[in-house]
């Protein structure tokens, strides 16, 4: 298994089947695993972005943890990773909605400064009608994600919202570095410049946390269910 930060980090939370029968939603739990125990090993992963996070590749061998190491309930494992990727979904959006608001404006900046064919590139209107696009899809996504993070904040059920905000986050994020990085040109591509980054490190979000495919299942799954 992968893990954020697993070189680093002195222990982990593991879902493991603590059951071998019964429903494969009932059968989990999740434990507190200590990095040090006996059997587990770890090797650092190079990633295409996300070069300050590091990653580890986490392999258990015959491992063995005390019952008292369980968090919260037996078989309840499923439950409660659940409610936390619904929080980290909707949280994940938050931060990206800054990235976001970052890439165009710095993409304004940039366009206003560089000149092309005798005048600014930000004058050509298939760019400011393309950037005016953008924003807009971006200030969309921050009212979804406002709306589930309220939702969750009043106790509601927010899986579809949250899923939805998932998709459409990571989607969109993925849509706007690749048009501002289009008009940074050779700049943009340059590994040291920070549109660069974001182009790399924000592929991620469509990936991490569930990808895309398992969030269009979930919000299939709950049309076909009315």
């Amino acid at each position: 298994m992968w893990i954020t930060n697993g070189m680093q980090a002195d222990w982990m939370s593991v879902i493991v089947n603590t059951e071998e029968t019964g429903s494969p939603y009932r059968n989990k739990s999740i434990i507190c695993l200590p990095l040090d125990t006996k059997g587990v090993s770890r090797v650092k992963l190079h990633k295409m972005g996300m070069y300050a996070s590091d990653t580890a590749h986490i392999f258990l061998d015959d491992v063995h943890v005390p019952l008292k190491n369980v968090i919260g309930e037996l078989g309840k494992g499923f439950q409660y990773q659940m409610i936390g990727l619904q929080a980290e979904r909707l949280g994940g959006c938050l931060s990206i909605l800054k990235t976001l608001d970052k890439i165009i404006d710095m993409t304004l900046d940039y366009t206003k400064t560089r000149s092309v064919f005798g005048q600014r590139l930000l004058d050509f209107q298939t760019v400011n009608f393309k950037l005016a696009e953008l924003i807009t899809e971006i200030e969309a996504l921050r009212t979804l994600t406002y709306w589930g993070v309220d939702s969750a904040i009043a106790g509601h059920d927010v899986s579809i919202v949250a899923s939805m905000v998932k998709l459409k986050g990571g989607r969109l994020y993925r849509e706007v570095v690749d048009s501002c990085m289009q008009y940074w040109g050779a700049t943009g591509y340059a590994a040291d410049s920070l549109i660069s980054r974001l182009y790399r490190d924000g592929r991620l979000f469509s990936i991490g946390g569930g990808a895309d495919e398992v969030m269009l299942r979930i919000i299939s799954k709950s049309m076909r269910s009315k």
